[in-house]
């Protein structure tokens, strides 16, 4: 109800309680006049009589039409129960997928022909033009009473259906990364409900924390199914191999840290998000260099089979560069660097040189000191394939913050370590 000092409830007051009489006997054929223009005016409202729109329509001009009059003789008469109706009717409109346009058009007309009628009969009355004024200021403000409480409810009920609607398809994205998988009648289900087509392939997201600190989160297609409040923020995104949805992807994601799984079945979006999660992992520890931008798993495969079971390259590391473990540690890194090169390199003490950006003699005499420590180690390409494996692994972690990583297992964290044998098993260069 409005309040008696704003200017609606003083409106009301200035209006002479008299008028309630004169208008109430008439109500009827108004609301039949009302009913009769809406209908021939807004198409929307042209239905059967006996149909049950048509019994909302006349039970709204009812109430509204009461109300005013009732409201004419007691200004501080209630307003609650008809913009309670009117705030029915707006949740009612967005439940049915309509919008307010055809109500609002409705009010419109309404509230026109309710101002002819309450002219004319002014006119007979002799009322005082001060007095018509009020009256068409009542009636102007109490219309957007109601079309306001309409679209509040209206509002409320699209909120209503977001919300659930995004429940669904969080609870659709936990079946998708559920692992072992649920079947694909679950999914089926779910993804009906959640109003999402069942692609052929996706793509699973994960997206690093550090980058949603501020409010600004990025817009997706309506396709792709979002939860930024997964303890890695994921998405799934539909098709992904489809035509110009590369561009798409990077740019919903322009300023993220995201990283892409791989295409997969969509039976096996546990799979992509899984790898998704293990890359986002390694770029957040510096193995993988990136810092903003959309990262994808499958131009990092090799990386990721190398950080697969770091307890097992640790073991490897360990055997195979035992010859290094009683040398200081700057001599251990100068060696470790050239043998790498050198196996990257086809063994071309030149490319090496230039890789290095050294002597080609230095190389050489670093190639020297490898022969004695490795021996014939050196020649055997199974034993130089493990050592290209731990020699990589090794320079990848060489900005790790997290420090030792592959390093032996009495070794403590940020110290030289040695293994059992007394070999340093520290790979960070």
């Amino acid at each position: 109800m409005a309040e008696e000092g704003s200017g609606l409830g003083r409106a009301w007051h200035e209006l002479p309680r008299e008028l309630a009489d004169h208008m109430r006997p008439h109500l009827d054929e108004v609301a039949d006049d009302m009913i009769q223009t809406i209908r021939s005016r807004v198409s929307e409202y042209d239905r059967p009589a006996d149909g049950a729109y048509s019994g909302t329509t006349r039970q709204a001009v009812e109430r509204v039409l009461h109300y005013f009059v009732d409201r004419v003789a007691d200004p501080d008469h209630d307003s609650g129960p008809v913009t309670d109706f009117f705030r029915a009717i707006g949740r009612g409109e967005a439940a049915e997928g309509r919008s307010l346009d055809a109500m609002q058009s409705a009010m419109r007309v309404g509230g026109m022909v309710a101002w002819r009628r309450i002219s004319e009969g002014a006119a007979a009355l002799e009322v005082a033009p001060r007095t018509l004024g009020t009256v068409g200021e009542v009636l102007m403000q109490f219309q957007d009473e109601l079309a306001a409480a309409a679209a509040e409810g209206f509002a409320q009920a699209k909120a209503a259906v977001a919300g659930e609607m995004q429940r669904r398809r969080k609870r659709l994205l936990d079946l998708l990364f559920a692992d072992p998988p649920v079947g694909p009648e679950a999914i089926a289900d779910l993804a009906a409900a959640a109003h999402w087509p069942v692609p052929r392939t996706i793509a699973a997201v994960a997206l690093g924390r550090r980058h949603h600190r501020d409010s600004r989160l990025p817009a997706f297609p309506p396709d792709v199914l979002v939860d930024l409040t997964r303890r890695t923020p994921s998405l799934i995104i539909p098709d992904p191999d489809g035509p110009g949805r590369a561009g798409v992807v990077d740019r919903s994601l322009s300023g993220c840290l995201a990283v892409v799984g791989p295409s997969v079945p969509v039976a096996e979006a546990a799979r992509s998000i899984q790898w998704a999660r293990k890359t986002l992992g390694l770029v957040e520890r510096g193995v993988i260099e990136a810092d903003t931008g959309v990262i994808r798993s499958v131009e990092h495969m090799s990386t990721l089979i190398l950080f697969q079971d770091e307890e097992l390259i640790t073991s490897l590391a360990e055997l195979r560069l035992a010859p290094l473990g009683h040398l200081r540690a700057g001599q251990q890194d100068r060696l470790a660097e050239t043998l790498l090169a050198w196996l990257q390199s086809g063994r071309n003490a030149n490319e090496v040189a230039m890789r290095l950006h050294v002597h080609p003699q230095t190389v050489r005499y670093r190639l020297r000191q490898l022969e004695d420590l490795f021996g014939d180690q050196l020649m055997d390409p199974d034993l130089r394939f493990d050592l290209e494996i731990v020699l990589r692994a090794r320079a990848l972690l060489a900005d790790d913050a997290e420090g030792r990583v592959l390093s032996g297992p009495g070794a403590a964290v940020g110290d030289p370590g040695s293994g059992p044998s007394g070999v340093v098993t520290n790979l960070r260069r």
